[in-house]
């Protein structure tokens, strides 16, 4: 596959990235910095240097063009208003135009559980943060992309499982960002599972089986 990671060089991103280069894809995503670039190139990533505020839709589909995927995986971690609106709304809806422009069918966004801070005490800021990710993923939902929406629990950096909890719906706990990677990594390549909303979670499935549980089952019969 040819995989376009947008927050490349992010946490979750730069070990997708991995994952899927030791499948055997061409990752290529974008970077803010010359020098992010040139260690990803060590890598094996081919990033492009660009800020993702200011790059209009055309901008980004010059370089999503021959992809086979693109997946958002950029976020403002619930900072500043203005970063929330740039990186997990405005951004997102940019990548969404710009997947459509060059004719890239998948698109696959890293999202987080409704009710991630629920029982928390929440500053605006954050709430406004998990208001605006609601509305995003309400977005995608209704692009006739070939969509994903992944919902990950509280992201944690403890190594990997291995194990996961997979579904339309699961509790909110923790779980490490490298086992998030290579479910994304292993829903990427699984192309029955399209158009769906799913939540992540620590649990005891391995991950490919959590993965092939998640493929909607055709239901025969009928008059």
């Amino acid at each position: 596959m040819r995989v376009f990671i947008i927050g490349v060089s992010g946490a979750i991103g730069g070990l997708l990235a991995q994952e899927l280069i030791d499948r055997g894809d061409h990752v290529s995503g974008l970077v803010r910095r010359e020098q992010q670039r040139a260690a990803l190139a060590a890598r094996g990533v081919d990033a492009s240097v660009g800020e993702l505020g200011s790059l209009s839709a055309d901008d980004l589909a010059s370089l999503l063009t021959g992809m086979d995927a693109v997946v958002y995986t950029a976020g403002s971690n619930a900072g500043a208003r203005p970063d929330t609106v740039a990186i997990d709304g405005e951004g997102v809806v940019t990548a969404l135009e710009a997947v459509s422009l060059a004719g890239v069918r998948r698109f696959a966004l890293v999202s987080v559980l409704p009710e991630a801070g629920r029982g928390q005490h929440l500053s605006a800021d954050e709430e406004f943060y998990y208001a605006v990710k609601k509305l995003v993923d309400v977005t995608v939902s209704m692009s006739d992309l070939d969509w994903l929406i992944l919902r990950p629990s509280m992201l944690v950096d403890d190594p990997a499982n291995g194990t996961v909890a997979l579904g339309p719906a699961q509790p909110h706990d923790e779980i490490p960002r490298e086992d998030v990677a290579a479910t994304l990594a292993e829903l990427l390549h699984e192309t029955r599972i399209s158009r769906q909303i799913l939540e992540l979670n620590q649990g005891a499935t391995p991950i490919a089986q959590a993965v092939r549980v998640a493929v909607p089952r055709v239901v025969g019969g009928g008059f």
